[in-house]
């Protein structure tokens, strides 16, 4: 829904963002919720909830506000509410039915009087005072640091958020003990004219702020949309079948990874068939310990003492050795199942050699008869009244030389074609003054005897 580049801007609004973080499309928010109740009609509208959920600094921050107005605010308005000793403005992100199922959820009373209200919708010089108070941020949070590390106080600034009017400014920190910081807000607040307000934060929390990539290849949970965090210990690694790689199953955060959890629920329903008093097997050869369950093929691998090899059994199997073991009976050997590994082995395709089709021969074939065809017309272009005879079409009889060509009339034998005649139905004339055919020159018997290039020999006069 929103762009990629969410909550990298320097006025709080989204970079690539028109509206200035304004369109109401809810993806502006880094922890966006998706209100499917909003279009649907309730028979009773005065019933409906009237709390407003606002989220504050692009999303890291939520708080419920009541709407005692008649006027309906929409998701992605800026409002601005009742703050600490002035007002705070920030975006709506949820109304209707949804937020009383959030209220229900956060332990929070809809009918609690310590609910702050919205005060009106957000004008420009309220909009123009807030980027005023994010501008200060950055420059707070260095000289904050700067003066922590001068009183020697364990701890971790992470974030400052100052309010819409400028009044008051929140200090996020992480510390493992617990600190002393009552002469650290004596000094903020004299260096920054601000009522101060510090909170203590996690390792998580500080991710979630700072945001990031996970090794997933996407934005991380913390950051987008999860805001419970629970307790994630190496267990849920070890239900999983997962190698205890401190590298591998840590975040950013330098915790446990809470993608551990998700599918935690789905590994216990699985085991649940497997048999849990199963970890040492006894057969003849002696003990075979268990290595790893796999819920997916229902097997369970197992080793022996002596050997390196794994054996993969089956839940029946290992069932019945370990009643089996009960008695006091040592089978011989583990019945192992056939295990499929990967995915069955394709057939690779017939390839024809098709270097040995190719003659060189076919391929001068095509030369010449490219050449000659150059050639022929190089000759229509320098004698284009002349009409030029194809070798191949020049046939002569052994009697008498006959020439045979389909653009010429039937020529008698005895001497060579002077001129072409006129085609059917049109007058011409020949070679001395003769009209309607061609006329052939009766000449010097030796040119009769002479045979034509390319024809047989004519057989002697007797």
């Amino acid at each position: 829904m929103g762009c990629g580049s969410c909550g990298t801007s320097k006025d709080g609004a989204p970079g690539g963002c028109q509206s200035h973080g304004n369109c109401a499309s809810g993806g502006c928010n880094r922890m966006n919720v998706h209100d499917w109740l909003a279009n649907l009609p309730f028979s009773d509208p005065e019933s409906n909830c009237k709390i407003v959920e606002v989220s504050f600094n692009n999303g890291s921050r939520k708080e419920y506000f009541r709407n005692t107005t008649v006027h309906y605010y929409e998701k992605g308005q800026m409002v601005a509410v009742e703050g600490t000793g002035g007002f705070d403005v920030g975006m709506v992100n949820l109304t209707g039915e949804l937020v009383r199922l959030q209220l229900k959820k956060n332990n929070i009373d809809e009918k609690s009087p310590d609910l702050k209200k919205i005060m009106r919708k957000a004008t420009e010089q309220d909009i123009s005072k807030l980027l005023e108070s994010k501008s200060r941020e950055a420059q707070m949070l260095i000289r904050s640091r700067a003066i922590a590390r001068q009183l020697k106080l364990d701890l971790k600034m992470a974030e400052v958020e100052v309010q819409a009017d400028g009044r008051k400014a929140t200090y996020f920190y992480i510390a493992d003990d617990r600190v002393d910081f009552r002469e650290l807000i004596k000094l903020y607040a004299a260096e920054f004219k601000v009522k101060v307000e510090m909170r203590q934060i996690g390792a998580r929390q500080e991710a979630g702020k700072v945001g990031g990539i996970g090794s997933c290849g996407r934005e991380l949970c913390c950051s987008t949309w999860l805001t419970d965090f629970k307790s994630v210990n190496t267990n849920a690694a070890r239900y999983q079948n997962l190698s205890i790689n401190q590298t591998k199953l840590s975040g950013q955060c330098g915790r446990l990874k809470c993608c551990l959890n998700y599918e935690l629920d789905t590994y216990l329903d699985a085991l649940q068939f497997f048999p849990n008093d199963a970890d040492t097997l006894e057969v003849a050869r002696g003990k075979a310990y268990l290595i790893k369950k796999d819920i997916f093929k229902n097997i369970m691998w197992y080793t022996l003492s002596d050997s390196s090899k794994h054996y993969p059994l089956s839940i029946e199997t290992v069932k019945r050795i370990k009643s089996q073991n009960k008695q006091g009976i040592r089978p011989e050997e583990l019945e192992t199942v056939e295990v499929i590994t990967g995915k069955p082995k394709e057939v690779e395709p017939e390839y024809a050699d098709l270097v040995g089709q190719i003659s060189l021969k076919s391929l001068e074939k095509t030369t010449r008869k490219r050449k000659d065809r150059e050639r022929n017309q190089q000759n229509r272009q320098t004698s284009p009244n002349r009409p030029s005879l194809p070798q191949e079409n020049r046939q002569q009889q052994a009697g008498g030389g006959q020439v045979r060509n389909p653009q010429q009339k039937n020529i008698p034998s005895g001497g060579n074609a002077v001129n072409r005649g006129p085609q059917q139905g049109q007058p011409g004339k020949g070679v001395g003054g003769q009209q309607g055919g061609n006329r052939n020159r009766q000449g010097n018997p030796r040119q009769q005897q002479r045979p034509q290039q390319g024809g047989a020999k004519p057989p002697a006069n007797k």
